[in-house]
């Protein structure tokens, strides 16, 4: 579909349409959970306000043709990223002390708990599972070409935003459904909003690991961030994982566990050491008991070197992954997520040995393939990775092995950080050529607090979406040998940030939450 295809978005409002888009909006989102904690020194221990996430007035259009193949791309890419992390020699060579984790103190820490917990042979849970998300945009190489479909990145720790990205969906639906949109634009109808159930789909996987775990009267561990504003979007996982499967969440950080979380020494299950005062419930037989057992550990935190402030932390983390508990991600499956593995994907003959041809049609490979940017490493053929990021920085993204937004350096600001970047750690980063977006794409994008624009926060900008597709996987060892057990699409999401905004993290501030409207 080429660029021409897309309509003229946002269509056009009278000022007082835009109010009264958006007092429903921001009145829809704080009733239906659509929310963050603001934005406080310290949180308080028990919060009394909240403020809506950032959001859209309208879908963002998408081609259906390209959302319909994202979609049917997830499931390999679950196979792909599962058989990534299953293998250790590979991600040894990528990621270990001879690779990235060489220059890279984040990725080496992390390696060499996983190295030392495979030498003392503590490895007691071969099943992982996985809930990811693969980040797309709609690329537009030329005007008189098709638009395509490329990844951004492949997320395998912490993917969030899934259960307000379901809020943000029938946000739009039930601004279309109450308003008719004033009649704005003849593609806002009700069958051009594609549902979207990313919560049950995540908590599918979530539940699908409890159960392969297998012991009656235990509870999911959520690892979390202290202070965390995007709280909301882990409890509706964690309601749903209550009231559609009756498995309870335990909300623990780093700091909490290094005082509560101990490992039972015949077993190896994880348990966490708790006031049995909060768990007395007539129907749960641990009702007298402190010491909750852990079937799946879910990070919500743990991506980056800010939540490992000193060694200790790590530590933790490695006490973490020596248990029995299903680890969601372990810390392979979390290194197999480096923005290292995906440049060595495109290298030739390494996506056939993770999805062989005598197991995938050809097609299958190319279809995936076909999603992919030009990247390099900075360290390739000595100089010359440096030299070509030089010679091609106004169309260039570098990127470090992080994740959670505000990481990267863009354009014009490359050749300056190559001058103070130091050789030796020229490993651990990549560069990758720039997605070309859809030109003259806008929407009103809406914040709490408004910034004075005298729209009730409603701000009209030219506009760059990304689109975000979940997936989960469970595998590992099962019946002698390393497989995929079970994996699933899960969902969707949109985010949306002014053209002039390089970054695209939402809680980071650079974006808002969006849906799709989807365009033939």
């Amino acid at each position: 579909m080429a660029k021409e295809s897309l309509p003229e978005w946002p269509p056009q409002l009278t000022e007082a349409q835009v109010h009264s888009l958006t007092l429903l909006a921001t009145t829809y989102a704080l009733s239906h959970g659509l929310v963050y904690l603001p934005v406080a020194s310290v949180q308080p221990p028990t919060p009394t306000s909240t403020i809506h996430a950032p959001l859209s007035l309208f879908p963002s259009p998408v081609p259906r043709r390209l959302f319909n193949q994202a979609r049917n791309l997830q499931s390999l890419y679950n196979k792909l990223y599962a058989r990534i992390a299953m293998d250790e020699v590979f991600l040894d060579r990528v990621m270990g002390v001879n690779g990235v984790g060489k220059v890279d103190e984040f990725t080496g820490e992390l390696w060499k708990r996983w190295k030392r917990l495979r030498d003392e042979g503590g490895v007691v849970q071969s099943l992982q599972l996985g809930l990811f998300r693969s980040d797309y945009m709609v690329h537009v190489p030329r005007k008189d070409e098709p638009a395509n479909l490329k990844q951004v990145e492949f997320n395998t720790i912490s993917s969030s935003f899934g259960p307000l990205s379901e809020r943000s969906s029938q946000l739009h639906r039930y601004l279309h459904a109450s308003t008719g949109y004033y009649g704005a634009s003849a593609h806002l109808t009700a069958d051009k909003f594609p549902p979207n159930t990313t919560i049950s789909g995540l908590v599918e996987g979530l539940a699908e690991a409890h159960r392969a775990y297998n012991i009656p009267d235990t509870r999911i561990l959520f690892v979390v961030q202290p202070g965390e504003r995007n709280v909301f979007d882990q409890r509706w996982l964690e309601y749903e994982l209550l009231e559609r499967h009756s498995i309870h969440v335990i909300r623990q950080t780093f700091d909490e566990l290094s005082a509560s979380a101990h490992i039972e020494a015949t077993t190896k299950a994880l348990r966490i050491t708790l006031d049995p005062s909060l768990f007395s419930s007539p129907s749960s037989s641990t009702s007298n008991s402190a010491s909750i057992e852990i079937s799946t550990i879910y990070f919500r935190a743990g991506y980056t070197p800010t939540d490992y402030p000193t060694l200790a932390h790590y530590d933790i983390r490695y006490l973490l992954e020596s248990s029995r508990a299903i680890k969601c991600p372990s810390i392979p499956l979390q290194l197999a997520g480096g923005k290292k593995v995906q440049e060595i994907l495109t290298k030739s003959g390494v996506l056939e040995s993770f999805l062989p041809e005598d197991e995938h049609k050809p097609h299958d490979l190319t279809a995936i393939r076909e999603t992919w940017m030009e990247m390099w490493s900075l360290d390739e053929n000595g100089d010359s990775g440096v030299q070509k990021a030089r010679d091609k920085a106004l169309e260039l993204v570098l990127k470090p092995q992080r994740e959670g937004g505000g990481n990267n350096v863009y354009k014009e600001s490359i050749p300056a950080f190559l001058d103070t970047l130091p050789e030796a750690e020229r490993e651990a980063w990549i560069a990758m050529k720039l997605i070309k977006t859809p030109e003259g794409l806008g929407n009103y994008l809406v914040r709490a607090g408004g910034g004075g624009t005298g729209l009730e926060g409603a701000v009209k900008t030219e506009v760059v979406s990304e689109l975000g597709i979940f997936g989960w996987a469970l595998f590992g060892e099962k019946d002698g040998e390393r497989k995929v057990v079970k994996e699933k699409e899960a969902g969707w999401l949109v985010r949306t940030k002014g053209k002039e905004s390089n970054e695209g993290g939402v809680a980071a501030g650079f974006s808002v939450l969006d849906s799709i409207v989807l365009v033939d």
